[in-house]
């Protein structure tokens, strides 16, 4: 049978794929961005509104709270790599599983850190005033404390090892935004170890600068990505 289109006929379908692709690659980046931003919404006010009350003090309230802000910061971490997995295997398909395998711990972790929680505010809601706290709480902050150290303490640096090593290496995104992560990486892990071992306070001011590279690494693809999205590089081979 003659095929009767016309050249530009069949010219027409490559482009349409190639535009639908870079459509789809835009939403998914700006999904992505958007949830990593969703992290910073929920981890930064959830851990100012539940220190107080696993020290002791604060309201049932403000820990009821911080732990729906903090289911909401386990979906969005786990969505942060699923949303970005359609992308990033085109590029380097053992970099974005493990990116979604890491992340997705992460979020576990979280979850753990979670329940932990709410099991405190049982516990603590059913005491007297006056009543002493007894070792249950102790040992419920400490799974709590322990579920967030190696979670959102450790494992982002694996995350931004992953992550970033993608976007560089692929050029997905200015190499100035991985660069932070991939720089913020070892320092996050010698502060997570370093308070494993005792040497520094979980929550203390030598943790937070540490801590600070992989936390402006975050900010920055969160707003690149939901701003600008990906750069759509050829995929080798």
């Amino acid at each position: 049978m003659t095929d009767h289109r016309t050249p530009a006929t069949h010219q027409r379908a490559p482009a349409t794929h190639q535009h639908t692709r870079t459509t789809d690659q835009r939403t998914l980046a700006a999904v992505t961005g958007a949830l990593y931003l969703v992290t910073f919404a929920t981890s930064i006010p959830a851990l100012a509104l539940k220190a107080p009350f696993l020290g002791g003090g604060g309201s049932l309230a403000a820990a009821q709270t911080a732990a729906v802000l903090e289911i909401m910061l386990a979906v969005a971490c786990a969505g942060t790599a699923v949303a970005f997995y359609p992308i990033g295997r085109r590029y380097a398909p053992a970099l974005a599983l493990g990116f979604v395998a890491s992340r997705i711990t992460e979020a576990a972790l979280v979850a753990v850190g979670v329940i932990a929680l709410l099991a405190f505010t049982t516990v603590r809601a059913g005491l007297d005033a006056d009543a002493p706290l007894p070792s249950t709480l102790d040992a419920l902050a400490a799974l709590h404390d322990g579920a967030f150290l190696v979670g959102p303490g450790l494992l982002p640096a694996l995350n931004a090892a992953l992550f970033g090593t993608l976007l560089i290496r692929h050029r997905l995104v200015p190499r100035i935004i991985p660069a932070a992560g991939l720089i913020g990486a070892p320092l996050l892990t010698f502060s997570a170890l370093a308070t494993i071992g005792g040497l520094v306070d979980q929550v203390s001011p030598v943790a937070g600068v540490l801590a600070l590279p992989i936390a402006l690494w975050e900010f920055a693809i969160g707003i690149w990505l939901l701003a600008k999205g990906v750069h759509v590089a050829p995929v080798d081979g």
